[in-house]
């Protein structure tokens, strides 16, 4: 069983940088790919990022390529995103994810193949 919390979301203006974490307990996070998806009101879950266990392949949502970077501390057992470049349409709140399975780029989108989720980090971007 992994316990997954996130941190670090709040308010910021447009253009402004946050840095999402993802704190994991109960197992060692580095056995685990992990993954970060956003909802926001009314809408689906969205894909935003993923990263493997060892850090070494990672994927991106096309509304975030080039903002948001995606790394791992398997050290610390935690998982970041880091966004930069905020916009209002980013406002959302933030779910990280814990994946068993080997890690595939043409699965890491789907929200089905994750197993543990943490409870969400609200972002709110203001224009």
């Amino acid at each position: 069983q992994v316990q997954l919390v996130e941190s670090g979301g709040g308010l910021v203006q447009e253009g402004g940088s946050l840095r999402l974490s993802c704190a994991a307990s109960g197992r060692i996070l580095s056995t685990y790919a992990m993954g970060w998806f956003r909802q926001a009101p009314g809408k689906e879950r969205e894909f935003v990022a993923a990263i493997s266990w060892s850090g070494g392949r990672t994927d991106y949502g096309d509304s975030v390529k080039g903002r948001f970077t995606i790394s791992r501390d398997n050290a610390k057992n935690t998982v970041y995103l880091q966004m930069n470049s905020l916009k209002p349409e980013d406002t959302a709140v933030y779910y990280c994810a814990a994946m068993m399975r080997p890690y595939d780029s043409r699965r890491v989108y789907f929200p089905t193949v994750y197993d543990y989720w943490g409870q969400g980090t609200q972002v709110t971007v203001s224009s």
